[in-house]
C-alpha cells in the first residue's frame, strides 16, 4: 500500500531456482547492518503492523477508492526515493544498494494509477500531507547524507519482497482486480528470480558497506524514522477510510461538484452525524435539485469553483 502499503521483511518466500547467488555474509561481526537493522526497528516494525489501515487491509477490508489513494501515495514516495538514488548512485555509502532494474517501482506505480485513473491520472493523483512530509525527508537525506538513503531503501524495497506479496494476493482478492496484474504491478519484481535469495544478496551488500558504527546507528535511527513516516500515511488512509462512503443521495443528486471529497465538506459530516442529510436540508442538494438551466448553472460552476478554493484552503 507501497500503497506504500509495506512495513519491513516480514516473509519469506519458499527457496527456488535463483540466477541470484547470495554473497556469503558473516555473522561473526557483532556491528552488521543488516543485523543492527532488523533489531534496531523491530519495535517500530510491529508497531506499523499493527495500525488499523495495515489490519484492515490484511483483512480484504479495503474500498477500491482508499487503494487508490494508497498508489498515489507510493507513487510519489519512490519518486522521491528513487530520483535521490539516481542522484546518488555513485556515491560509497549507496552505490553498492544500486538496483535500479530489479528494484525501482515509479514505472509500475505509473502503470496502476493508469490502471486505476485513466490517462489523465496525473492530474487526479494527489500528494497527501503525511506523504508530503516522508518525500521531504527523503529529499533532504539524499542531497544531504546520502549515506541514510541505505535506511529509507531497506524500510521500502525489503517489505516490497516480502510482506508486499501478501498485500498484492489480498488487493486482488478483495477488490476483484485482474489476475493478469492490472492494478498491482507495483508488487511484480519481473527482473528478480528469487526474492529470499535477493533479500540475501541485498543483505550481504548492506554489511559490506564501509561504515563506521556510529553512522551504522545513524541508519538505525533514520530507519525508524521511515517506518514513523510510513505509519502517518498508513493512520491517513485510515482516518480517510473511516468517513462515510455515500456519493449519491436518494434520488441520484449528487451530494458534491464531483470534483473533490464530499466527506472533507463540513457541512456534509456535520448533518451525516444529525441525520439531516437524508432529510433534504443540504443547502447544497437543494442548489442542484433548483438550479437547472444552464445560466444557472454556470453561476453554480463559479460558485462551487470559490467554494473548493476555501474549502481547499480550510484542509491544508
Amino acid at each position: 500500500m507501497s500503497v506504500e502499503l509495506e512495513t519491513s521483511e516480514g516473509v519469506d518466500e519458499p527457496e527456488e531456482k535463483s540466477s541470484w547467488a547470495p554473497e556469503k555474509e558473516n555473522h561473526t561481526r557483532t556491528a552488521d547492518l543488516s543485523e543492527l537493522l532488523k533489531e534496531g526497528t523491530k519495535e517500530a516494525h510491529d508497531r506499523a503492523e499493527n495500525t488499523q489501515f495495515v489490519k484492515d487491509f490484511l483483512k480484504g477490508n479495503i474500498r477500491k477508492e482508499l487503494f487508490k489513494l494508497a498508489t498515489a501515495a507510493l507513487y510519489f514516495t519512490y519518486s522521491a526515493l528513487e530520483e535521490e538514488m539516481d542522484r546518488n548512485r555513485d556515491h560509497p555509502a549507496f552505490a553498492p544498494l544500486y538496483f535500479p532494474v530489479e528494484l525501482h517501482r515509479r514505472e509500475a506505480l505509473i502503470k496502476d494509477l493508469e490502471y486505476f485513473y485513466g490517462e489523465d491520472w496525473e492530474e487526479q493523483a494527489q500528494c497527501s500531507k503525511a506523504t508530503r512530509k516522508y518525500v521531504e525527508r527523503i529529499h533532504y537525506v539524499g542531497q544531504n547524507e546520502p549515506e541514510l538513503l541505505v535506511a529509507h531503501a531497506y524500510t521500502r524495497y525489503m517489505g516490497d519482497l516480502s510482506g508486499g506479496q501478501v498485500l498484492k494476493k489480498v488487493a486482488q482478492r478483495a477488490l476483484k482486480l485482474p489476475s493478469t496484474g492490472e492494478g498491482t504491478q507495483f508488487y511484480l519484481f519481473e527482473n528478480v528470480d528469487n526474492a529470499q535469495q535477493f533479500k540475501q544478496f541485498y543483505r550481504a551488500r548492506m554489511n559490506a558497506l564501509d561504515l563506521n558504527l556510529k553512522t551504522k546507528e545513524k541508519i538505525v535511527e533514520e530507519a525508524n524514522k521511515a517506518f514513523e513516516y510510513n505509519m502517518q500515511v498508513f493512520n491517513e488512509l485510515d482516518q480517510a477510510g473511516s468517513l462515510p462512503t455515500t456519493e449519491a443521495l436518494a434520488d441520484g443528486l449528487p451530494a458534491h461538484d464531483g470534483t473533490g471529497d464530499v466527506h472533507k465538506c463540513p457541512y456534509f459530516a456535520g448533518e451525516q452525524d444529525k441525520g439531516a442529510l437524508a432529510g433534504g436540508s443540504c443547502p447544497f442538494r437543494t442548489a442542484l435539485a433548483v438550479l437547472s438551466k444552464p445560466s444557472l448553472q454556470y453561476l453554480l460552476a463559479a460558485g462551487v469553483a470559490l467554494a473548493a478554493s476555501l474549502l481547499a484552503w480550510y484542509y491544508m
